[in-house]
């Protein structure tokens, strides 16, 4: 991980720390980088949610893009996922999202993809990182060379609801689904997506953004309010996305929340069932609760773990040829249709298994079990400190006494944060009691060290 790029590209507080100068020296950057390596004009797609500041960020990165020389491909407010695809569709030489995902509205973040639609490789981040960072002097380009702002959102937002759309045909009869936009990137294209469907029956909500309310007390990170309204008013599911659209989860007719390892396992039995998954296997992350393995194991479906990040889950799924993989908090990848996850593809795959099944959102999922899973952050000064800490024999020592304790019925991961300041401990027991405890014993050593 770099100085300004992190796992999942720059984030932070805009004007402490992310702000309009930073935005126009990347976007130089990057379109230094970005003609070096096609040898040619580049052209770069944009998108943005719908935070306040995404805006004035946008305006300073399409400044320094077009300064250097690059063209421009402007999407407006779309999800991330719609910016992967469009670049591609559109043979854009890279793409790049305003967004800071599901955290709140005063964060924000800039993520570049490649034209293939993946996120843009370390090697790649690195130099455009150094550019800035150096103070290094970009080219500015004159006359005809200076860069153009093509302005397309309505059209490419058009193409990449299409895409959706097709990948489940118009097999969603019958259901009466209840979907949450968060206030976020979703509202522009999820009521359009879902009007697609015939005999769908489809109400939104939380797709109201005024620049503030992205993630506040709605979205796959507050699934109370929807979990009541979808047993309240008799849906068969309810969906959440976060702020940029790139995750989703679910609640169930009986308003129990639905995570990204059930997601994964009825989208991963129902691939097996067709001949799909490949190597009937799911790539997942050390944070999947330890059902999701069980579940694998009484399906035949081998459960693949790597680090935290769904930029880990891609790059394993890319290696050994997967074409399913995701996290806990909601990050679905499906490589068939997507080269990032998608939450509204992922709602649509759901949704299409959930309705060829007959069966209600509840059954499908019941036997991937959750274990109780209990996470308690400890907030550290710098990484150093992080270094320090992960490295304590004494932290090492209590965290194999206490696994011994779980006697295989549940797991500990102890990890620090690729993007905050913390120390995340997660317990799995049998008894949320017990994974609490647990959890508080090591968090309160942690404290110490």
């Amino acid at each position: 991980m770099g100085k300004l790029f992190g796992t999942d590209g720059i984030r932070g507080v805009v004007n402490a720390g992310l702000d309009a100068e930073l935005a126009y020296k990347v976007g130089l950057a990057a379109a230094q980088v970005l003609g070096d390596e096609t040898g040619k004009k580049p052209l770069v797609a944009i998108g943005k949610d719908t935070r306040i500041s995404s805006d004035l960020l946008e305006g300073a990165l399409v400044a320094g893009l077009c300064s250097a020389g690059a063209d421009v491909l402007h999407l407006g407010v779309v999800p991330t996922p719609a910016v992967a695809w469009i670049t591609v569709d559109r043979g854009a030489d890279a793409g790049i999202v305003i967004s800071a995902s599901h955290n709140p509205f005063e964060h924000n973040g800039i993520k570049i993809f490649n034209g293939q639609g993946f996120k843009l490789s370390d090697e790649l981040e690195g130099r455009i990182e150094d550019i800035v960072l150096s103070g290094a002097q970009v080219p500015r380009a004159t006359h005809e060379h200076i860069g153009k702002v093509l302005y397309t959102e309505d059209r490419a937002r058009d193409d990449y609801i299409d895409h959706l759309a097709a990948t489940v045909g118009n097999q969603l009869s019958g259901l009466r689904i209840l979907v949450d936009c968060a206030n976020g990137a979703a509202s522009s294209t999820a009521p359009q997506l879902f009007d697609r469907f015939d005999d769908l029956h489809c109400d939104i909500i939380n797709a109201d953004p005024d620049g503030v309310n992205i993630n506040t007390n709605c979205g796959s990170t507050h699934l109370d309010s929807l979990a009541a309204m979808v047993k309240a008013g008799g849906y068969d599911v309810g969906i959440a996305f976060d702020g940029d659209a790139d995750r989703c989860l679910a609640v169930s007719e009986e308003g129990t929340p639905i995570d990204g390892d059930q997601i994964m396992a009825a989208c991963g039995r129902f691939l097996k069932e067709q001949g799909r998954l490949s190597g009937d296997t799911i790539v997942a992350t050390v944070m999947s609760n330890i059902g999701l393995h069980r579940f694998g194991a009484d399906n035949g479906i081998q459960v693949v773990c790597t680090d935290v990040g769904d930029r880990n889950v891609l790059e394993r799924m890319l290696r050994d040829g997967f074409v399913l993989g995701g996290e806990q908090s909601g990050h679905t990848i499906f490589l068939e249709h997507s080269t990032t996850g998608d939450g509204q593809l992922t709602a649509l795959q759901f949704l299409h298994i959930l309705q060829k099944s007959g069966l209600r959102a509840s059954q499908l999922v019941g036997d991937c079990r959750q274990y109780p899973q209990v996470l308690v952050n400890v907030a550290v000064t710098d990484n150093a400190q992080k270094q320090r800490i992960m490295s304590s024999q004494a932290l090492k020592e209590a965290i194999s006494a206490r696994e011994a304790a779980l006697s295989g019925n549940g797991r500990i991961l102890v990890r620090p944060s690729g993007t905050e300041a913390l120390i995340r401990v997660m317990v799995e027991a049998e008894t949320v009691e017990g994974a609490a405890g647990c959890a508080e014993e090591l968090a309160n050593l942690i404290k110490t060290l």
